[in-house]
């Protein structure tokens, strides 16, 4: 029997009985945003009366909201402190990690969480030798010592939590177990600080072992395994594929579709980008989802437009590769097309319904009084008010180029892209991630996406980002310095 099998084995007998009827724990982030919403508990760390891991670890019963006795909760930091154990080798750790891995798979979802506490909490930097270390690097600035004295600082702050992330990533499929770890507890982050430890050291790790330079940029074809494409299909998360005659389309010969993969995720693309080639800027997302639709003629086209961008992973979140992601696909594209001279994407606008509700009072008061009473009069309103506005969005699809509603609209999805921030950021998500790459807001169009998603979420509003490549670096500058950039088209609709 070996190390890892041994520990899970052991561990396992430590594990409360479970209750008559009991289901196992979901491993998905699926499964545990679903136990949110059925009511089982995710603030232990804001819910007065419950006691820390300390506490729980120095008691001799367990209260009955604790999913771990103390008994079994003391084991279990054993078990984690024995994979950092000094005196062991990086092998004999990744085992171990192994055998605790083994026991989180048939741990309830409960346990789980005792387990993310014990990581977040128990394995925390020397505090005595950070403030010892500190205090001898600031006496140190301006003399000969001053970069050993750093140094010293750097190790006293580094946390056990770090070796004990790197163990569990040594074993075969210990980056996939950790990547699932934390989409798993993603959910619970906003009810429990406690987590909260982990989860940034977590995503420091991933930052560091999922760096562009460890990742492969892959074409992904109709003649890539059926595996992936069957998980390109479950990732897709802007259009959704409806058929497999809808996938093929999208990975036809006029077409490209590219992903990043990681050496260890081999399998996995962590974010992909599909394409489609054209003569002009794509102003709807009909013709190019359109399986009776013509093939174009790469060689021909002077336009790419990025018309679908997916990640894959949410433990991976807060690790941004997608500014890699465009720049690679773009060199890439330039050299197999040399006559492709623009590249823009035709992109959803998530939030604008949802602002658009929230602010429509403002937006009305934004508006010139002459456009106000022509909007008034469309609507066959005695007074224009923002129910009034709002009850009128579910007949947008069939609103007329002249309509004042759809001029209306159009000015306030002008507004929202390109005046609207928060934390000195784009509002929008989607905007949030062509903008920080450098790309503008380019132009807004109607009706671009007809779906009821595309209505429910943006009234069929859909946006062009533009990446000129020759003012990327200028287009960043302007908006670290808070200002959005947008076309003269788009700033002619502001209000």
């Amino acid at each position: 029997m070996n190390t890892s099998t041994w520990i899970g084995r052991n561990m396992s007998k430590l594990l409360p009985e479970p209750k008559p009827g009991s289901k196992p724990a979901v491993s998905s982030v699926e499964g545990s945003s679903h136990a949110i919403e059925k009511g089982v508990s995710a603030s232990a760390g804001a819910t007065p009366g419950v006691r820390s891991t300390r506490e729980r670890l120095s008691a001799t019963l367990r209260r009955q909201e604790e999913a771990l006795s103390p008994r079994v909760l003391r084991r279990t930091l054993e078990e984690l402190k024995a994979i950092v154990d000094a005196r062991v080798s990086e092998v004999e750790g990744g085992r171990r990690a192994q055998g605790v891995a083994l026991w989180y798979a048939s741990a309830t979802e409960a346990q789980r969480r005792d387990m993310w506490l014990l990581m977040s909490e128990q394995f925390v930097a020397d505090a005595q030798n950070v403030r010892q270390a500190q205090a001898q690097f600031a006496a140190a600035v301006g003399t000969p010592d001053e970069a050993a004295a750093e140094v010293q600082y750097r190790r006293a702050t580094v946390s056990p939590r770090r070796r004990l992330l790197q163990r569990f990533s040594v074993f075969d499929g210990g980056i996939r177990f950790l990547v699932d770890l934390r989409a798993e507890m993603l959910p619970y982050l906003k009810t429990d600080r406690r987590l909260q430890a982990l989860d940034v050291e977590m995503e420091y790790m991933f930052s560091t072992w999922f760096d562009v330079g460890f990742l492969d940029l892959r074409r992904i074809s109709w003649d890539s395994p059926a595996s992936l494409i069957e998980k390109l299909i479950k990732y897709e998360a802007v259009h959704d594929i409806r058929s497999w005659a809808d996938v093929k389309n999208r990975l036809d010969a006029d077409r490209r579709c590219y992903g990043f993969f990681h050496p260890r995720l081999p399998d996995e693309p962590l974010i992909f980008v599909e394409v489609a080639f054209t003569t002009a800027i794509a102003d709807s997302i009909t013709p190019l989802l359109d399986e009776a639709a013509a093939p174009a003629d790469p060689a021909r086209s002077s336009t790419a437009i990025f018309y679908s961008i997916s990640n894959t992973q949410p433990g991976l979140k807060g690790v941004s590769f997608g500014d890699s992601l465009i720049k690679r696909v773009v060199e890439t594209l330039r050299t197999e097309f040399p006559r492709l001279k623009v590249f823009a994407t035709l992109s959803p606008m998530p939030g604008f319904r949802n602002w658009l509700s929230r602010h429509a009072d403002r937006l009305l008061q934004l508006t010139p009084m002459k456009a106000r009473d022509e909007l008034a009069r469309s609507l066959g309103a005695q007074a224009l008010t923002a129910q009034a506005v709002l009850a009128a969005l579910e007949s947008v699809p069939a609103l007329e180029p002249k309509s004042p509603l759809r001029h209306w609209l159009l000015q306030c999805g002008a507004q929202y892209l390109g005046r609207e921030m928060a934390d000195g950021k784009p509002l929008d998500a989607v905007a949030r991630f062509h903008l920080g790459n450098g790309a503008r807001v380019e132009r807004l169009n109607w009706a671009a996406d007809p779906s009821a998603k595309g209505i429910r979420q943006s009234c069929g509003l859909m946006v062009n980002y533009l990446y000129d490549l020759g003012r990327l670096d200028r287009h960043r500058t302007q908006l670290a310095q808070g200002k959005i950039p947008v076309s003269s088209a788009t700033a002619a609709l502001f209000f």
